[in-house]
């Protein structure tokens, strides 16, 4: 429409009119306006895209809109939804590094297995003092599913590796953690009658590994 008013601008002939529609438009800035509007709508429409995701991967950490039950799920599409929430956390610390394995769905309660992968990932990011790597690779052994998360961040003393899993126990500074997150995991692997195991030293780095088995029913059985 501007494009038409401006090849309509040629026809006129009365000259205050003409100076008076100019100077409109250079109060208006319609040049930049011309160039800056279609940009500015693909950022727009970039930004409700990437709202909509991050959203949509709320919802499947949370599972809101279904029941919290055993159901088979994704354990690698629980990963990503988990690393989409906690990005601000890792991504000025750490470039994540993926090395997923083929895994068959598994029987268990996604959202809390969700919480116990945003402590692990929240974790390992804080564990880094400046840039680092934090890598995620899973596994299937026999009836078990894996899955580890490593940093090669300032590592945890040997005396502190037997407590880390205790209630209230917390190698960070006072008022930078609870020492709830890692006991809470415990609790939510062991309740899927899985297990926990970490690896740690000195300057070099953590990992944790997540066991769980496929199917609750040999478990419980």
């Amino acid at each position: 429409m501007i494009s038409a008013y401006e090849e309509a601008e040629t026809s006129i002939t009365d000259p205050d009119l003409l100076d008076r529609l100019r100077q409109a438009k250079k109060e208006c800035d319609i040049e930049f306006l011309k160039s800056d509007l279609p940009a500015l709508m693909r950022e727009s429409k970039d930004g409700i895209t990437r709202v909509k995701k991050i959203v949509q991967n709320l919802k499947d950490f949370s599972h809101a809109d279904v029941s919290d039950e055993w159901r088979y799920a994704d354990l690698h599409h629980g990963l990503d939804s988990t690393l989409t929430i906690v990005n601000n956390e890792i991504k000025y610390k750490a470039e994540v590094v993926k090395e997923y394995a083929p895994l068959p769905e598994v029987e268990c309660l996604p959202s809390q297995l969700n919480q116990v992968f945003m402590n692990l990932l929240v974790n390992a990011a804080q564990a880094i003092d400046e840039k680092g790597v934090i890598t995620i690779r899973t596994g299937l052994q026999g009836d078990e599913v894996w899955v580890d998360i490593l940093d090669n961040g300032k590592g945890i003393a040997p005396e502190h590796i037997q407590k880390v899993f205790d209630p209230f126990f917390t190698t960070k500074p006072v008022g930078k953690g609870t020492g709830l997150g890692l006991s809470l995991s415990y609790g939510i692997v062991q309740k899927h009658h899985g297990r926990m195991e970490v690896q740690s030293e000195l300057g070099k780095g953590t990992m944790f590994r997540v066991w769980l088995p496929v199917n609750q029913a040999q478990k419980a059985s």
